[in-house]
């Protein structure tokens, strides 16, 4: 049998593994060298596994051997939100890197005009929160170790003197991992690297105990399958109820644990690895619970009376002998627990320094924010310093609750309380109408319901007399914690479950409809409901303009000297500057503002570029609010706003309404006119040539012929009109189905090439760059071409040169390409060349042969595939370049 003293030795060999694994992914990474693996969609997946903590790898037996088959729903939950709801999780990734968000509370104070009151509000739940599920984590190991320990009657362990040590060395451990580094957008890639080997290693365990179970000790699949009926777990009824309940609660707290945040939006390098984490993750928890059930059936069949089940994964191979597979599962569950302390301690310390402790430091720093102390330093000793606090907090936990029976269904009280973000996070994503007001309002009173409903009843009677449990406080019985408003027939999770997330929703949905977003929240609001079209733009800072130096020093008080000297030489060169510093327009300042907000927050990275902006003008107690932008935009623009003057705006938007339904229904009129004119003439031509047929008896042979070529040719004519009219309405209608794929460019081009000029009995010279041609695409290759014939055919039509030559050139930038079609022709007359893309324009009608629809068609056809046509003139003649996008298929 292994001692306590090997065991010791064994785990700091591992820590010291995962810090050099650690260590040397985070200096590949600074040094450029990090390669395709670390930023892989395969390390990204198994990130994903902190979701399973130590409570999951050993509670989830323990669960299934109390409650049947309920422990799947804890898997189940994160299952069906990476398979059904993958879209809305690419979403919150795509904004939380719009943003540069650093956590969870960083992006809802984003979302609510940068209120640093409700981000202190969402810290303090995600805290306390996560407390318990620390000192779950801290109790894991030790009882891991105290198995150990009885084994070996001579290591004098002591569980307190254990725990306590094991919460030193991993604040120690989540210190030297997550704070190296200040850019939480740089990203610690030794962090996620670390807790990738850490999955790997504790789905390996739980496999290896599992066969071990199954074939080492049942028998068989039949023999276990036999052992599983035989035992308590076939006999566990379903709860609809519950089972919904903690479905619903285990895919919430998917998406709203800070540690989860941290994985899947603050480190994600590349949204597209989510296409691979849809399946791969689900796969995954379908492994490392393959063998739950076995595991618990065996465990009640094999071990004594009275073992507790939740370490039924590491006693089962201690008592049949089994020394290195018992080591394994330890590993196992240590990894379980510290993968989830140190990414936990690292998001929460992140959120407890940027919106509580920095803002209390920048209010009580009596200089101004440009000549103060070395901010970057003083964040890092913050988060630290947090990082020492939530552990300790973690510890004491633990040693008031007695580390007893008040931990077991601390994970799902844990699951319960930080799902309280998950109304107002789905609102901010997709709802522009939610407001600070509601969020505030709604995640307030869930959280008090939480906390008095089941936070403080899973505490025993500490902190809740028993006479408030039974009778309610003051005697009220309908207030009793389990039994709220006479509700008392309902298990205590579905209980507080249904008033707590019930009425933080409903009274998020009612404030946010009785109040109105401010400026800076309805702008964030379009940036986050329309994260994929919205094009972000500056701000529109008000006030005096900071000069250049002010900012600099802000920045290298934040960022560093050096990365502070880039980010203003990279944005002197763009402003095209040859030296100095760049000119602080609005533009820049949005730029520089989210640079900062990597490191310190949004709303404390607004508050301080709205004090340089501002100047002296701007008080402490707005640097303390950081950044209620609010107040500033009421202060600089309406402060005299009364009633008279929106209804005047009203009035106004109402004449500005009349006059675009004018002006549309004179275009109406007009094209129905132009329409109706362009069918007129196909159709004269065909009754007045139909009628010489009929009435005219003896015609000679050849003229029949060329009066039934004329009616032919007029009907093409018509069919031609009617289908360009046709598809000209299914396009300005948005009724066209694109068939998007991957494509060449060149093979697009030598198509429309052939279509236009094939039968043309002198067609125009082209000339093009087969090599700048090879390009790949991702688009619909019919209607790209149909774009191409058409500016093809009009060249071969209107090109007025003795020898008429088109040249096609492709030019490649980030993240367009360019085809330019250039012909050396005369070109068009300035004031006719606004008029080239309108409906039925044509410069030159005696060389037309249609309607005057391809352009149009064409215009309609780039804004549908989110690309671009223009035409201007050229030094040789006339150039029109059609503009498309580099997309990435997701």
């Amino acid at each position: 049998m292994a001692s306590l003293n090997a065991l010791i030795l064994v785990c700091l060999l591992y820590v010291a593994l995962l810090f050099a694994v650690a260590f040397l992914a985070d200096r590949a990474a600074l040094q450029g060298r990090s390669g395709k693996w670390m930023k892989s969609p395969l390390i990204y997946t198994l990130s994903l596994s902190i979701y399973c903590t130590g409570w999951t790898f050993y509670g989830a037996v323990g669960y299934a051997a109390r409650s049947g088959l309920e422990f799947a729903t804890i898997y189940l939950g994160p299952t069906l939100i990476m398979i059904s709801w993958w879209w809305g999780l690419r979403k919150l990734v795509r904004v939380g890197r719009s943003q540069r968000i650093t956590s969870i509370a960083d992006l809802l104070s984003a979302r609510y005009g940068k209120s640093n009151t409700l981000a202190i509000c969402i810290t303090l739940l995600a805290v306390v929160s996560t407390t318990p599920y620390i000192a779950l984590q801290l109790q894991s190991i030790t009882l891991s170790f105290e198995i150990f320990a009885d084994a070996d009657p001579t290591s004098g362990f002591s569980k307190q003197n254990t725990v306590f040590w094991v919460a030193c060395g991993l604040a120690a451990f989540a210190i030297l991992f997550g704070t190296r580094n200040l850019n939480a957008n740089e990203r610690h890639h030794g962090v996620v690297t670390a807790v990738a080997l850490e999955a790997v290693v504790k789905l390996l365990a739980l496999l290896a105990v599992g066969i071990f179970v199954v074939w080492g000790i049942a028998g068989g699949v039949e023999a276990t399958l036999a052992q599983i009926d035989a035992s308590a777990i076939g006999a566990w009824q379903v709860m609809p109820g519950r089972w919904a309940t903690t479905l619903f609660l285990a895919a919430a707290a998917f998406i709203c644990l800070p540690r989860m945040f941290q994985v899947m939006v603050v480190e994600n390098v590349d949204e597209r690895h989510l296409k691979l984490a849809s399946w791969a993750f689900p796969l995954y928890l379908l492994l490392i619970s393959l063998f739950v059930v076995p595991i618990a059936a065996v465990g009640l069949h094999v071990l004594p009376d009275g073992a507790n089940p939740d370490l039924f994964v590491l006693a089962i191979p201690m008592h049949q002998g089994q020394d290195a597979l018992a080591m394994l599962v330890f590993l196992g569950g240590f990894s379980s627990a510290t993968s989830m302390v140190i990414v936990a301690a690292m998001a929460l310390s992140t959120m407890v320094s940027n919106h509580i402790v920095m803002p209390y430091w920048l209010r009580y720093r009596s200089n101004h924010v440009s000549v103060s102390g070395d901010v970057r330093n003083v964040v890092l000793i913050a988060r630290r310093l947090s990082i020492a606090a939530i552990m300790g907090l973690g510890y004491l936990y633990y040693v008031l609750s007695g580390g007893g029976t008040a931990l077991a269904t601390i994970g799902l009280v844990a699951f319960a309380g930080v799902s309280q973000l998950l109304p107002a996070l789905v609102g901010g994503l997709f709802w522009r109408g939610a407001t600070r007001n509601g969020a505030l309002a709604g995640i307030t009173i869930g959280f008090v319901i939480w906390v008095y409903s089941l936070l403080l009843p899973a505490l025993g009677d500490g902190l809740l007399p028993a006479d408030v449990m039974e009778q309610g406080p003051w005697g009220v019985r309908w207030l009793r914690p389990q039994a709220l408003f006479g509700l008392h027939s309902l298990d205590p999770i579905v209980h507080a479950a249904f008033w707590s997330l019930g009425s933080n929703t409903l009274v998020f949905c009612l404030v946010s409809l009785m109040s109105f977003p401010s400026p800076i929240e309805r702008l964030q609001g379009a940036q986050f409901v329309h994260v994929f079209e919205h094009s972000t733009g500056p701000r529109g800072w008000t006030g005096s303009v900071a000069q250049a130096e002010d900012l600099m020093v802000m920045s290298q008080r934040i960022l560093g000297a050096s990365e502070a000297q880039a980010f203003f030489d990279d944005e002197r060169h763009r402003q095209g500057g040859r030296g100095g510093l760049p000119e602080p327009t609005p533009g820049f300042l949005e730029r520089l503002e989210r640079e900062l907000s990597a490191s310190i927050g949004a709303a404390a990275a607004h508050a301080m570029i709205g004090q340089i902006v501002g100047g002296s003008s701007v008080s402490v107690e707005d640097l303390m609010a950081v950044a209620d932008e609010t107040a500033q935009i009421l202060e600089y623009s309406s402060k005299l706003e009364t009633q008279s003057t929106e209804l005047a705006d009203t009035a106004r938007q109402l004449r500005d309404s009349n006059e675009k339904l004018t002006q549309i229904s004179a275009q109406k009129d007009a094209f129905l006119s132009q329409v109706s004119h362009e069918l007129r003439t196909p159709m004269t031509s065909i009754r007045a040539f139909s009628e010489i047929l009929r009435d005219v008896e003896q015609m000679q042979e050849a003229d029949q012929k060329r009066y039934a070529a004329i009616i032919h040719d007029e009907s093409l004519r018509l069919t031609r009109l009617l289908d360009d009219i046709l598809d000209l309405s299914v396009l300005e209608h948005g009724h066209v189905q694109l068939n998007l794929r991957s494509v060449v460019l060149a093979d697009v081009l030598t198509r429309a090439q052939a279509t236009a000029l094939t039968g043309v009995a002198q067609p125009i010279d082209v000339k093009r760059d087969g090599d700048r041609e090879e390009i790949k695409l991702f688009t619909d290759a019919d209607r790209l071409a149909q774009v191409f014939i058409n500016i093809i055919t009009n060249a071969q039509k209107y090109c007025d040169a003795e020898k008429p030559v088109l040249k096609i050139s492709v030019m490649h930038t980030t993240d367009w390409i360019h085809i330019d079609f250039i012909d050396n022709g005369k070109g068009i007359d300035k004031e006719q060349s606004q008029l080239v893309f309108e409906k039925f324009s044509r410069i030159r009608p005696e060389n037309a042969g249609g309607a005057g629809l391809g352009l149009a068609i064409c215009r309609e056809v780039m804004q549908r595939l989110n690309g671009e046509i223009e035409y201007f003139a050229h030094t040789t003649g006339s150039c029109f370049r059609v503009s498309v996008p580099i997309h990435q298929e997701m």
